[in-house]
């Protein structure tokens, strides 16, 4: 017998039940238990032994390229899905390979959002994935054998723009940045299961270029906004676990109302700089902004199962940043959205930036907690923002309990471009950007990974040029030679109020995992993957590593030990060296 077939022997025995359960001290799901906390009550690794913690395994995945997944543990057995959408399974003690999946990608169906995947869904006897060429499949959990496989939007990409053309108009600084991006359909969330059902959402909807370095390890140039009908709208769905087949969808555009109100305002009392008159106006001229109207799901939903409700944020309207031509509040983008998890009927919702015209995506995953409000103890649900606000919501109707104090320096925000450029932040990269918070109910604290980053928003106005016409658009820069850095934050979960923040270097992009025994950990894009203590936000351990560590960490148990794991594969977008390998940490045996 090989290695490979002892390995596979193993594995077989491992998997010996249709549906996983979990012993409470595994990773099964996207956030650790169903209501996405991420804090593991596994108590060997403390504030006292953290010092001790030594590299258990290390696995070479063998593709370089951001990494963002969230591993998931059951029974021993380790599962992570890599950029480009391949899938592996590894012995969660030691990192032996068991399988490897290698997905086959539709070449002439673009990447709107780059190659990361946000982690599978373990669940029937299967490995659940959404793929960035906007197809969802279903593995066999023993074997990594493909079960099934179905494209989620039926080869229907939205109306595109080709880049290269727009691109020609565009201010390239003299051809030192390079035209990408344009309007797609892919999945980046980790999928989640629940009765019977794999639900998932799609993202790239909201039509935008981007300028870029041809540098691999530079960030992001800029993002720019065009007026115009390209785009299309996002959607959440559910699908049978053992066939595929669609049991509801829930598009985050809705073909009637989507102007909504007209406000003047957030829901929080921010006011717009918006020409309400004017837009009312031109309503008319633009009865189809809807169909291509953007919104994507770019985070895993939680669920309440007590109540049968599915959450989960929206992405900007399309066209991003320019809003002329979609008048109006732009329903149900930049929002966070309650479902009812059976049958995809909406429950309520509450757009945090109506009519945006700055990617306030809703990014970071809603995270279910309880909190106590005038005196009175009431289901939760929060979530992180790009603006710097941690809102919490009551869970059942919606209302806004309250939101926090502001996480990361705020200055300028809700201002429109100029031909000048307006320093704003936080920008289009957050605030909080998808990263996922950790909470600790017992100490009463939300761990959040933030972003302080200021850009430059600025308008374009070029003239006819030989057989090239006017154009006007925007674009928002992230600014190079200014001060920018990273803040891990602990926020009241009553109060709202900060309780400690933690300064790191560069800004933070990848998530949180907070423990039992009063332990944060979160990583850096330099390289270090770190721990502080949670009642103080100190730094009392780090390990430094060859590539950025910017994806979420997990900590799980194998044989009554404790292991710490996460993805050590850096970011593009954040100009963060890009690496490939997994790697879990345990305390040195004596």
């Amino acid at each position: 017998m090989t290695l490979h077939q002892a390995l596979a022997a193993a594995f077989s025995l491992l998997v010996c039940t249709a549906t996983f359960a979990s012993s409470g001290k595994e990773w099964p799901v996207f956030g650790g238990n169903w209501d996405h906390q991420r804090h593991s009550q596994s108590t060997q690794i403390t504030p006292g032994n953290v010092g001790q913690l030594d590299l258990a395994w290390e696995f070479d995945t063998g593709v370089s390229s951001s990494f963002q997944a969230t591993p998931i543990v059951v029974n021993g057995v380790m599962f992570v899905s890599l950029p480009f959408n391949h899938v592996v399974a590894l012995k969660a003690d030691t990192g032996k390979l068991l399988w490897r999946y290698t997905h086959n990608r539709i070449k002439d169906r673009p990447m709107c959002c780059g190659p990361a995947n946000r982690g599978v869904a373990v669940s029937d006897g299967k490995v659940f994935m959404g793929t960035v060429d906007s197809r969802l499949l279903a593995l066999d959990a023993r074997t990594g054998q493909k079960l099934w496989d179905i494209d989620v939007t039926k080869g229907e990409q939205g109306v595109q723009e080709d880049a290269a053309t727009l691109g020609s108009q565009l201010d390239t600084q003299g051809g030192k940045l390079e035209v990408s991006g344009a309007s797609g359909a892919g999945i980046n969330m980790a999928p989640m299961v629940f009765d019977g059902k794999v639900i998932v959402g799609i993202t790239g909807v909201g039509y935008g270029l981007h300028l870029d370095s041809p540098d691999p390890d530079a960030p992001l140039g800029a993002v720019v906004g065009i007026a115009g009908n390209y785009g299309r709208r996002g959607f959440m769905a559910a699908y049978d676990v053992n066939t595929g087949a669609m049991a509801w969808k829930f598009d985050t555009v809705p073909d009637q109302g989507w102007e909504g109100e007209f406000t003047k305002a957030t829901l929080d009392g921010v006011v717009l700089p918006r020409n309400i008159e004017e837009e009312k106006a031109k309503a008319a001229q633009y009865p189809d902004a809807w169909k291509f109207g953007g919104g994507s799901a770019w985070s895993t939903p939680a669920i309440d199962r007590d109540n049968g409700i599915l959450y989960f944020g929206t992405g900007n309207p399309s066209p991003q940043m320019e809003g002329s031509s979609r008048p109006g509040d732009n329903l149900y983008t930049a929002s966070l959205v309650a479902l009812d998890v059976r049958t995809g009927k909406l429950k309520w919702f509450y757009q945090q930036v109506p009519h945006d015209m700055w990617g306030y995506d809703v990014a970071s995953p809603p995270v279910l907690f309880t909190t106590r409000h005038e005196g009175q103890a009431v289901k939760a649900v929060g979530q992180a923002g790009k603006t710097g606000w941690f809102y919490v919501h009551n869970r059942i109707t919606g209302e806004l309990l309250f939101k926090s104090e502001a996480f990361v320096p705020q200055h300028n925000m809700f201002t429109l471009p100029t031909e000048q450029g307006n320093v704003i932040y936080p920008g289009v990269i957050g605030g909080s950007n998808w990263s996922p918070v950790s909470v600790d109910e017992q100490r009463r604290m939300v761990f959040i990974a933030g972003i302080h980053w200021p850009v430059k928003y600025q308008l374009h106005e070029l003239k006819a040029k030989g057989n090239k016409p006017a154009l006007r658009y925007s674009s928002m820069s992230p600014i190079e030679d200014g001060e920018k850095y990273g803040l891990l934050s602990a926020i009241h979960l009553d109060t709202g109020k900060l309780v400690w923040q933690h300064k790191v270097n560069a800004p933070l992009i990848g998530g949180v995992l907070s423990t039992q025994t009063g332990l944060v950990f979160s990583g850096e894009g330099s390289g270090e993957f770190f721990a502080l203590d949670s009642i103080t936000g100190k730094r009392v351990w780090q390990h430094n590593n060859s590539a950025g560590v910017n994806a979420p960490p997990i900590a799980y148990e194998v044989d009554e030990k404790q292991f710490l794991a996460v993805a050590v594969g850096g970011n593009k977008l954040f100009g963060f060296k890009q690496g490939q390998t997994i790697k879990a940490w345990a305390l040195r045996v004596k």
